[in-house]
């Protein structure tokens, strides 16, 4: 009988969004950590994300039952991937552990098991350096929250088997998520480089007074943000034409920041203890606004999203 069941390395923070994909899919899944206490916290999560997709119409009651039905925990790794067909590392950013635990699940599973990474910034040539079998290991950065974000990033890394990234793209398509394959193994993978760009562009017009934080991030919300689910920049500038596009670029390049560096601005913030939320200030004061609240919008905003997007098209009336 061919196998079914995915296995989840690490029940904090991304684990338990990506077991309620899993489970939503019809996988036999197990979520793995170092306890009992901490696998159950994360199967408990993973109930509340389930729970919020029910609580918003996303999934229906007998879906979220068949998902949790399908869902148990387990801390012995040996008897975690005995029987997968699909094994998600969700730990920490530390590349020595990666490491460590990629090299022990090449041991432990037959090399037809497909192991993939949830690393947002690590190679995956890196963390499957001490592999026999690295071609059967490929990045899947799925983003946060790992249950209503549909990318997830399928990064190819240098010893990585081509088909086994299309084969896990194939495979997410069946979960609802939007993969895209990114074909070369660099540091931000695909996604995060472009964000970086923008929280750069974005310091650096704070930096030299052009505008406030609020209104940076309030011209990105309500500007280009609030079409990019259905208008990415590339089809932009195909409708706007390209010759507009190079014109706009030849102006307004020379004055964006292009330091190898993070901008001083940040600098000077990390150094004066302002660390954003966790210390109570960075660009806003967290000590006068919620961020639990913002949290939820910015939920409350992706779901509606996804209703909006899972609608089918319209069809044109034929005459």
């Amino acid at each position: 009988m061919q196998k079914n069941t995915v296995t989840i390395i690490g029940a904090g923070l991304m684990g338990p969004g990506i077991a309620a994909c899993s489970t939503l899919s019809g996988h036999p899944t197990i979520l793995v950590d170092k306890t009992p206490e901490l696998a159950t916290a994360g199967a408990d999560r993973t109930q509340k994300n389930l729970t919020q997709l029910l609580d918003n119409q996303l999934v229906d009651q007998g879906q979220a039952d068949s998902a949790q039905a399908l869902l148990r925990t387990e801390t012995d790794l040996e008897l975690a991937v005995a029987d997968s067909f699909l094994v998600i590392e969700a730990v920490s950013e530390n590349l020595a552990l990666k490491q460590e635990l990629f090299a022990s699940l090449d041991r432990l599973t037959h090399p037809d098991v497909i192991i993939a990474s949830n690393t947002s910034s690590l190679r995956i040539t890196d963390i499957a350096k001490y592999a026999k079998h690295p071609e059967r290991m490929v990045t899947t950065h799925f983003w946060f929250p790992a249950h209503l974000v549909p990318l997830v990033e399928v990064v190819i890394g240098e010893k990585s088997d081509e088909a086994v990234a299309v084969r896990v793209q194939k495979l997410l398509l069946s979960w609802n998520k939007a993969p895209v394959i990114v074909k070369k193994d660099l540091p931000g993978q695909l996604a995060n480089r472009i964000l970086q760009a923008v929280i750069r562009e974005a310091i650096n017009i704070v930096q030299m007074g052009l505008a406030t934080p609020e209104d940076v991030d309030t011209a990105i919300k309500m500007g280009m943000g609030i079409r990019f689910p259905v208008w990415g920049p590339l089809e932009h500038i195909d409708a706007v034409g390209l010759d507009l596009a190079l014109s706009v670029q030849w102006d307004v390049l020379v004055g964006l920041d292009n330091e190898p560096a993070p901008p001083r601005y940040l600098q000077e913030l990390v150094e004066g203890e302002c660390l954003g939320y966790k210390t109570g200030k960075g660009f806003y004061d967290w000590q006068i606004r919620d961020m639990q609240e913002l949290a939820d919008r910015r939920d409350r905003f992706i779901m509606e999203a996804l209703r909006i997007l899972k609608k089918p098209a319209p069809r044109a009336e034929i005459d």
